[in-house]
């Protein structure tokens, strides 16, 4: 009898509703998601202190190093160029531009520690891996990206820079540019080629995972080598030589991007070979 009553005053406990449990489940990934992305801020947070301290070595030397016509890939690549008077029209103008200086070079600097932060969340629900393959897919996205950068800053920001500088419609109108336009060009044309230069990780990343194959990217080869020029066209002023500069590069990125594919289809059917083996 004081058996059956112990029984009934504590009671087996409950098993756990399935969707609390999916509930708890969730909120510990948006846990997760939360301080991956707080530590990536915390890594473009280091860039922008490592920019701050060396802050007139990236004002002078890096954002308004194009603006010299003595500028040293002027000389490399055989351009004719002149000196980039800018100006600042608004009183926070030269602010702005310091502190948007510090924020840019933050992002790039920091950007691997950022891309670790974010690619160490989301590779585990892709697929099973290992830390030291975490942080190779890390390298390899930075490694494009930052390459991506070098190309927009020393290649289509010398030649957009002295097409506009050198243009005029009339001999009295002089090109004074206010320095937040000059900024805001050049952080675009730089970012924006490190963007484009994801294309080989994109295309690598979708075949391994069955979305993409190196078949569909060769039956629209002939689209891809327009919509380059394209693309050229939009990011460069309309002189047809810097078109082609630009253009030229863009193509044979989309041939790694080609090549990137084969290598995850390749990768994707052995695994997939050794898993039904296994089986």
């Amino acid at each position: 009898m004081e058996k059956r009553e112990t029984m009934t005053k504590n009671p087996p406990p409950a098993e756990m509703p399935e969707d609390r449990t999916s509930d708890m489940a969730f909120l510990d990934h948006l846990e997760e998601l939360r301080w991956r992305i707080i530590k990536g801020l915390g890594g473009i947070g280091i860039g922008m202190i490592i920019a701050f301290i060396f802050g007139e070595f990236f004002i002078d030397k890096v954002m308004l190093g194009p603006t010299d016509a003595d500028f040293i890939v002027y000389q490399l690549l055989g351009i004719d160029a002149i000196d980039l008077t800018l100006q600042s029209r608004k009183l926070p103008g030269q602010f702005f531009t310091y502190w948007g200086t510090l924020i840019v070079v933050g992002i790039i600097i920091g950007s691997p520690i950022f891309f670790y932060q974010l690619w160490a969340f989301i590779e585990p629900a892709l697929e099973k891996t290992e830390k030291w393959k975490t942080r190779g897919n890390t390298a390899f996205i930075t490694f494009f990206f930052l390459l991506g950068v070098a190309f927009g800053y020393f290649v289509l920001v010398p030649f957009a820079l002295q097409f506009f500088t050198q243009f005029q419609i009339s001999t009295a109108i002089h090109n004074d540019f206010d320095i937040n336009e000059y900024f805001s060009s050049v952080t675009m044309w730089v970012l924006s080629c490190g963007i484009i230069f994801q294309l080989p990780v994109l295309s690598y990343f979708l075949s391994k995972f069955g979305l993409l194959t190196p078949e569909f990217l060769k039956k629209y080869r002939r689209h891809a080598i327009i919509f380059c020029f394209i693309l050229s066209a939009f990011l460069t002023p309309p002189d047809p030589v810097s078109q082609i500069l630009i253009a030229i590069p863009l193509i044979l990125l989309f041939q790694l991007a080609v090549f990137m594919s084969k290598l995850a289809v390749r990768k994707r059917k052995k695994e997939l070979d050794k898993a039904f083996g296994d089986a």
